[in-house]
This record gives structure tokens, C-alpha cells and sequence, in this order.
């Protein structure tokens, strides 16, 4: 029993160092766990060094942010060419007006357009009748109806023969093909009689009266006319004469918007009174030229022929020396019929002068060379075609040259 204890004693001690040395085990984990903190904080540095580098990220974004405007700049000069895109197109609207003035018809050759009917028909039938290899009676015979063919008429041919048998007996020419040419010379010297481009003297107002008959062109004629005294730096009024056809005083109207001129006209007026205002209204306005519009007129209505003769005579009553000009418009289309036309005209008022109309192409031009002969009045125009431009004070040399070539 004793013994029993005492080994118990001897145990107890034991377990109490044990313990001991247990709590001080429990106290090492202790320094463990401090040493593990101090890890911590080690691990706790690499986080701000972590962090660094995120600064270090943030400035590379504010690189990338300059390229953009980098990038904007680009756009900028993008936009400069478009404008440069825009100079060219202004360069290219150049050449085009360049290409209209180059690609217009000169008046010389809206003639020779003009003429084409008459043109084709003479060089066809003279190329052949002209290398015959000789020229006799038979040569002169053909030679004629071939200028009958184009409306030269019979007094003007015959003369023109004539003239070529003179100059052939005088050279002791043998040869046709020389006769081409000499022809040339002669049918201008006939329409050199004929040119004579209308002068306006001071004797103002200067009074224009229009006649003709219907379908002639008289109302478009007295718009281009218009516009040829304008480009020659003269005032210009015009007077709505036509007071029976109801579309040409409104036709007028056009002309007159188109040329910035005054028209004067009335619904149903006298034509007498109407020109007589319009005079008038010149005068106070001191304007250099009235354009009279007349009524159409056929050469077989005696009647009416009188009639104009007396807007004439109200015309000389308003201004003593007045109407300065008459002039009789005819279209080429009606061919030997001008003769007659002209004829009658002349005989009802003094004719001064003649305006040759519609010479587009399916005139024959002949005619202007029977005038020349048998009534020789001063062609003053001729129109070739609808533009406000078309209308030109008539040339001999361009007009046979264009009738050959």
C-alpha cells in the first residue's frame, strides 16, 4: 500500500511537468503564429508593389489616348481633299462651256446648213454637168435648169449665162471646170447689189414697221431684231400693231420679257392707234426705236393692203419722218412666190427693206438671187433657225459660198 502511494506521488509530478512543458509547447505555436504573421505583412508589400504596376498600366492607357488623336488629325485631312474634290469640279465646268462655244454652229455655218437643200442640188448636177469636157449649147441649157431647179428664177439665170458666155468668148476658155469658180464670182457679185445692212439715223424716234404675211415669222423676227439693237447699245420699244390675231400680242409679251423692253399693245384697239401711242410714249421717253408689229396681209386682199397704208400714213402724221424703215419679211419656203409678194407690198408702201426668213434647210436659196435681179431691195436680214441669236444682217460673199460648199 505504501508503496502504492508512493508511486503514486512519483506520477503526479510528473504529469505536472508534462503539463508544463505541454503549456509550453501550447505557448510555441504562439511564436509560430507570430512568425507566420510576419508573412503576412511580406505578402502584404508585394500587394502595393502589385499595385505599382497598375499605375504603371494607367499610363500606357493615357499613351493609347494620343493615338486617338492621332487618328482625329487623319480625319481632319480627309476633310481638307474634300474640298480640294470641289476645286476640280468648278475646273471641270469649264472645259464643258468650252465644248458649248466649240460645239455652237457659227452663223456662217447655220448658212451653210441652211442652204444644204440648194447646195446638194447644185454641186451633184454642176459636178457632173461641169466635167463634161466641153461646153456648147448643150452645156448652157443644162447649166440653166439646173439654177431654175433652185428658185434663181428666169431673169436671174438667164443673166448669170450670159455672163459666162462673156468671160468664156473673152479668155477662149475651153475647159468647164473653171466655169465652178467664175460662177462663184458672178452670183456675188448679183447679191453684192442687194447688201446693204440697215442704218439708223438720228431722226429720232427711228419707227420700224413690220409687214408680211401670215406664217411668214414676222412676230418672232421682231424678237431676234429686238435683240440685235439691244446688243448694238439701242434703246427699244415695241408696239403690238396685230391687233386681229389674238396670240401675237402675247407673243410679243415673251419677246419683250426676254429682251427687258417695253410692248405696248391693247386688247381691241386700232392697230393705227396703237403704233401712234407707242410713238408717242418714245418720244417722251426719249427712246431710239420703235418696232411696229402690223397685221398679216395677203397680196390678194386689196383691201387690207389699204388698210396698212394707212397705219403708215398715221405713222407720218405722229413723226414727220416716220416710218424710216419698211420691212417686208419673207420665207424662203415660198420661193418664186416672194417675187409676187414683194410686188404687191412694195407697190401699197415704198418697201426699204427685206428680212429672208426660215433658211433652214429645206429652202431653196436661189430666190434671193431673183430678187437681186428683178427687184433689187436691200436685203437687210436673214434668219436661219428659232434662237434668239439667229438672226444676222445678211453677207454676199457667205451666202454663195455657203450655196457651193
Amino acid at each position: 500500500m505504501f508503496e502504492f502511494l508512493k508511486k503514486l506521488v512519483k506520477k503526479t509530478p510528473e504529469k505536472k511537468s508534462l503539463g508544463k512543458k505541454i503549456q509550453v509547447k501550447k505557448t510555441l505555436p504562439k511564436k509560430i503564429k507570430s512568425k507566420v504573421a510576419a508573412p503576412k505583412s511580406k505578402v502584404a508589400a508585394p500587394k502595393s508593389k502589385v499595385a505599382a504596376p497598375k499605375s504603371k498600366v494607367a499610363a500606357p492607357k493615357s499613351k493609347v489616348a494620343a493615338p486617338k488623336s492621332k487618328v482625329a488629325a487623319p480625319k481632319s485631312k480627309v476633310a481638307a481633299p474634300k474640298a480640294r474634290v470641289a476645286a476640280p469640279k468648278a475646273r471641270v465646268a469649264a472645259p464643258n462651256t468650252a465644248e458649248k462655244k466649240s460645239t455652237a454652229l457659227s452663223f456662217a455655218e447655220k448658212i451653210k446648213a441652211g442652204l444644204s437643200k440648194t447646195r446638194e442640188k447644185l454641186n451633184s448636177q454642176l459636178s457632173d454637168l461641169f466635167h463634161t469636157g466641153k461646153i456648147d449649147e448643150n452645156f448652157y441649157e443644162e447649166l440653166q435648169m439646173t439654177l431654175l431647179s433652185a428658185d434663181v428664177g428666169i431673169s436671174a439665170s438667164e443673166f448669170l449665162i450670159e455672163k459666162l458666155r462673156q468671160l468664156v468668148k473673152e479668155d477662149d476658155m475651153s475647159d468647164p471646170k473653171r466655169l465652178k469658180d467664175l460662177l462663184k464670182l458672178q452670183i456675188i457679185e448679183l447679191l453684192k447689189k442687194v447688201e446693204k445692212p440697215l442704218i439708223i439715223n438720228d431722226t429720232y424716234p427711228f419707227v420700224i414697221m413690220m409687214v408680211g404675211v401670215n406664217g411668214t415669222g414676222k412676230t418672232t423676227t421682231i424678237g431676234k431684231l429686238t435683240k440685235l439693237l439691244i446688243n448694238k447699245k439701242h434703246s427699244v420699244l415695241i408696239a403690238a400693231g396685230d391687233t386681229f390675231r389674238a396670240a401675237a400680242s402675247e407673243q410679243l409679251d415673251v419677246w419683250g420679257e426676254r429682251n427687258g423692253v417695253q410692248v405696248i399693245s391693247q386688247t381691241k384697239g386700232d392697230p393705227s392707234a396703237v403704233i401712234f401711242d407707242a410713238v408717242n410714249s418714245a418720244k417722251s421717253k426719249n427712246i431710239d426705236i420703235v418696232i411696229a408689229d402690223t397685221a398679216g396681209r395677203l397680196p390678194t386682199q386689196r383691201n387690207l393692203i389699204d388698210e396698212i397704208t394707212k397705219v403708215k400714213r398715221v405713222i407720218n402724221k405722229c413723226h414727220t419722218f416716220a416710218p424710216q424703215e419698211i420691212l417686208l419679211v419673207l420665207d424662203a419656203n415660198t420661193g418664186q412666190n416672194t417675187i409676187n409678194q414683194l410686188k404687191v407690198f412694195n407697190e401699197a408702201l415704198g418697201i426699204t427693206g427685206l428680212v429672208m426668213t426660215k433658211l433652214d434647210g429645206t429652202a431653196k436659196g436661189g430666190v434671193l438671187l431673183a430678187i437681186a435681179k428683178e427687184l433689187p431691195i436691200p436685203i437687210r436680214y436673214i434668219g436661219v433657225g428659232e434662237g434668239i441669236d439667229d438672226l444676222r444682217e445678211f453677207n454676199a460673199k457667205d451666202y454663195a459660198e455657203a450655196m457651193f460648199e
